[in-house]
């Protein structure tokens, strides 16, 4: 049964095609250029209009939801700019929908990229994260995303207990339609790299190991998962993707909810850079990466080879 390309498509097990992507964009304020990440060759910030641009490219190619990042031009102590009803996301979002109303929208959640110290929550005199406070100012950023439109709102803070208080909030407001995509089980990875350049979020002291979850727990991520679930998660996220591959199969197999999983910035950027020095192909290493990933038990991939993806499988 393997002896033909037929033969092999006809068995084949996983599928992998554009129906299954999601396109992460870093947009940002202050400028109406396209800034290139040094880090991640093929990925920039992009202002509004570009960034626009970029998923309608995307969605052409088959690509059915982007995953937007505010880059802000201020930031705080309380990351006020994460839930400005005028803010870098907000803006984004409306004029997305206005020109892609076809495009799902969803908007990360959380205050890391608009805090002066760059980490997830409010960070108290001693230095130790603010739970409780965190997660008034992430129900009010979540609440200002889904009033300007998005079509789901994904927290990738970490706090304790942040789904629960954003569906409360957000059903309370009158959007209750709005489905959570919880970053539930998302590891303090050193494969972020690349994107905190891209996102000017890396801590200005100290790390996340606090609150993002030591990467040798297993039982403790399909608990994190089953957690959210309980709290009203719609959709449960792995973040990184391939070194958590039975993270994600033991947390399809135990929540029994869609489970997104994402394909981070160190990993897009090894490829990236092995395939520059000619030491693999590219296509073939991302369409099997990404293929293992679903395998693995992913419904959804966010990842940044999405529209090349779509474009090649098409």
């Amino acid at each position: 049964m393997r002896r033909t390309g037929a033969l092999r498509a006809l068995v084949r097990e996983t599928e992998l095609s554009p129906s299954h992507l999601v396109l992460p964009l870093f947009v940002q304020l202050g400028t109406e250029e396209r800034t290139p990440i040094e880090a991640m060759p093929g990925v920039a910030r992009h202002s509004i209009a570009l960034a626009v641009e970029e998923a309608g490219a995307a969605q052409a190619a088959g690509v059915p939801a982007v995953l937007l990042f505010g880059v802000p031009a201020d930031k705080d102590e309380r990351g006020s700019g994460a839930y400005d009803d005028e803010g870098v996301v907000q803006l984004a979002v409306r004029a997305f929908k206005e020109a892609h109303p076809e495009l799902l929208v969803l908007t990360d959640v959380c205050l890391c990229g608009y805090t002066s110290h760059g980490h997830c929550g409010v960070v108290r005199a001693d230095g130790e994260i603010d739970n409780d406070i965190s997660l008034e100012l992430l129900a009010k950023t979540a609440l200002s995303h889904a009033g300007a439109g998005a079509d789901a709102i994904a927290p990738s803070d970490m706090m304790d207990g942040r789904v629960g208080a954003l569906r409360a909030q957000l059903d309370a407001e009158g959007h209750s339609g709005v489905p959570i995509v919880s970053y539930a089980a998302k590891f303090a990875s050193a494969f972020y790299g690349p994107f905190r350049e891209a996102a000017g979020s890396a801590p200005a002291f100290g790390d996340r190991r606090s609150y993002q979850m030591d990467p040798a727990n297993a039982d403790e991520a399909v608990r994190e998962a089953l957690l959210d679930v309980d709290e009203g998660a719609d959709m449960v996220m792995v973040k990184p993707a391939l070194p958590y591959l039975d993270v994600i199969r033991r947390v399809k197999e135990s929540t029994r909810v869609p489970v997104a999983a994402y394909n981070v910035s160190g990993e897009y950027a090894m490829i990236k850079a092995a395939a520059a020095a000619g030491l693999l192909d590219e296509r073939a290493a991302v369409l099997e990466a990404l293929t293992g990933i679903r395998r693995a038990g992913a419904d959804v991939i966010v990842t940044y080879h999405a529209r090349e993806v779509a474009q090649w499988l098409n």
